[in-house]
């Protein structure tokens, strides 16, 4: 059996919780048969060390693209976007996408234009974006369809049905992350029982949002395999089943 976790932080990671090193992190992950991992890139200001990551790492990927909430920082051209995309091992753009819950949306057209330039960047290149959506799913949905997204995985999915529908009709994945398993997320789950399973993504976010049983301690990207186990339970599958068919599904968007 193996996982993908197709979105974590390993650069954010505290490592000495998980032996104190990249390696030890990965080493770990694999004891709960995750063996490749998405890191992605939050802000420019970082990516070399995301970068770096994934260069001295064969089982670990990269992104590059400047979050909806970070500001301070280089707000990327899609020219600069395009350069750094275009280097071995990365493989999205992103994470990228509208957060409303941080910034409000009359203050946000920021926001919408760094979006439109990652769309942008994602056809230009040919690689799938990752999008992040908080309370902006309207827009988020709406900026997609203007600007011709057409490949990508809408990342640590906690929207309705009605969004994810959209997103997939528009060729995109949807991934859910620990979430799913905690129990105020009874309706995301009747949204996890109607994506077919060849549209599913399962990740970490790690260090964030860890999975009951971890839930309130550091996140890491071994524990993908819950999220798997959960997908499991509420399609009634196997775990197995659900390892085979979001591998095959992460390789089908990042790689083909």
């Amino acid at each position: 059996m193996k996982i993908v976790d197709s979105h974590c932080h390993i650069d954010r990671v505290e490592l000495d919780k998980f032996g104190g090193s990249i390696d030890s992190l990965i080493d770990h992950a694999k004891t709960l048969s995750v063996e490749e991992f998405l890191c992605v890139c939050i802000d420019l200001e970082n990516f070399s060390s995301v970068y770096e990551i994934a260069k001295q790492h064969p089982e670990v990927y990269a992104s590059v693209g400047v979050h909806p909430t970070e500001q301070g920082g280089e707000d990327p051209t899609t020219e600069r976007l395009v350069s750094l995309a275009n280097q071995e091992k990365i493989i999205a753009i992103g994470e990228t996408g509208l957060d409303y819950f941080h910034v409000k949306k009359d203050e946000a057209d920021w926001q919408r234009e760094r979006f439109a330039r990652h769309i942008s960047a994602s056809k230009i290149t040919g690689k799938p974006l990752i999008i992040h959506t908080r309370d902006a799913k309207k827009d988020t949905i709406d900026i997609m369809k203007s600007e011709n997204a057409s490949s990508g995985v809408m990342h640590c999915f906690s929207e309705d049905w009605q969004t994810a529908k959209a997103a997939m009709d528009m060729g995109f994945y949807i991934s859910f992350s620990g979430i799913i398993t905690f129990n105020s997320a009874s309706d995301l789950r009747e949204v996890v029982k109607k994506v077919p399973m060849d549209r599913i993504l399962v990740e970490t976010d790690s260090p964030y949002l860890t999975p009951v049983p971890y839930r309130g301690k550091t996140n890491a990207p071994g524990y993908t395999y819950y999220v798997a186990e959960k997908v499991a339970e509420i399609k009634n599958i196997s775990v197995n089943e659900v390892a085979e068919q979001t591998t095959k599904n992460f390789k089908k968007l990042f790689f083909q």
